[in-house]
């Protein structure tokens, strides 16, 4: 089967009390369907989690407007440990998450009444769209920036969809090109520009120069979630005047208070395994064949960027659609190109809550 990224799943996000934060995303950015919850050990993920098999609870969370989902993730073995250091731009790693809006000013107007932190006010991108940066109640960073694609309309005040990206710190954006471009197929380069910019300007070494490349697939993406998921961009992003620069997670592991991982729907896992390595991108972690996630299933993957950023892929295997019922889809057996039919993802939106 040839390889197939669908889109972005989800966006990893450790934190140190799912329940509470998951409340706060579904009131300011509507993220508010439960696709699983599941609460288990990681015993595949001892490299990145010192060695020892750590539990953790993890909630698969998305909104029926459309884009990839938040993973929101506790240690309930440990401490979720943040980091020793003011995170800045330029810093290596998963430094912002990207989530659209069908109206920016809307957005931003509702996120204001609801005291959330603004750390921008709603500036123009270098491709003269609006955009703007919040804070949450843990520190982490999102970028709201102008819609690209929808799958339905919820009618949420927030005017907000799912995760349609990710700004990612890196040393050098030519070597990272490689991993986004020829794997990931973001192939386009809206735009490529070094500056001092407006709307990092509330970040610590904001006030200072950096190169900024975004990119985005040209082709719309295919297979069983696609429509869902729908159209996104990664932005890298590379420090010019710093020399201080870290890894975000540095001294830390996978699951602590931040963003953990970005997560890629995918089909055709030996294929994209056969191309990471040939890139030189070999997989760290491999689940094999169908891992158990309690009401879901499939295989996982995970590489490391040029900086040690980690990129997750999920192959799905199994789902709820209607939990209630007990309805599972098994996608072995279809298709691996085609859209799940759209009145089936929709009865994913009757495991809301509220």
């Amino acid at each position: 089967m040839a390889k197939i990224i669908c889109g972005i799943q989800q966006m990893g996000i450790g934190v140190p009390n799912v329940e509470q934060i998951w409340q706060w995303y579904r009131k300011n950015f509507g993220i508010d369907i439960k696709v699983f919850e599941d609460a288990a050990e990681a015993p595949l993920m001892v490299r990145y989690t010192g060695d020892e098999v750590q539990k953790r609870t993890a909630t698969l969370a998305l909104s029926m407007n459309g884009g990839g989902g938040f993973e929101i993730w506790q240690y309930t073995s440990r401490n979720t440990e943040k980091a020793a250091f003011d995170i800045a731009l330029g810093d290596y790693g998963l430094y912002i998450c990207k989530i659209k809006s069908r109206n920016v000013s809307k957005t931003y107007n509702y996120l204001k009444s609801n005291g959330v932190k603004l750390l921008s006010s709603i500036e123009k991108s270098p491709e003269g769209k609006e955009h703007f940066l919040v804070e949450d109640p843990n520190g982490n960073i999102f970028e709201i920036v102008e819609g690209l694609g929808w799958f339905g309309n919820t009618g949420h005040p927030a005017q907000t969809g799912g995760v349609s990206g990710a700004v990612i710190g890196v040393s050098d954006i030519e070597k990272a090109l490689p991993v986004y471009q020829q794997l990931l197929g973001y192939t386009e380069v809206v735009y490529d520009e070094s500056a001092v910019f407006p709307v990092y300007s509330g970040l610590k070494s904001g006030e200072k120069q950096v190169r900024r490349v975004l990119l985005r697939h040209k082709d719309e993406r295919r297979g069983p979630f696609a429509q869902l998921l729908g159209p996104t961009e990664i932005e890298l992003v590379q420090a010019l005047e710093r020399t201080d620069c870290r890894k975000i997670l540095e001294n830390r592991f996978w699951g602590d208070w931040g963003f953990i991982h970005l997560c890629f729907d995918i089909q055709g896992m030996e294929e994209l395994k056969k191309e990471s390595e040939a890139l030189g991108y070999p997989f760290t972690v491999d689940s094999g064949d169908t891992f158990d996630m309690g009401e879901a299933g499939g295989r996982f993957s995970y590489i490391e960027d040029c900086d040690g950023t980690l990129i997750e892929f999920v192959e799905t295997h199994k789902v709820p659609i209607l939990k209630k019922l007990g309805w599972y889809i098994n996608l072995k057996q279809r298709n691996p190109e085609k859209h799940l039919p759209k009145w089936m993802l929709k009865t994913m939106g009757l495991n809301r809550v509220k």
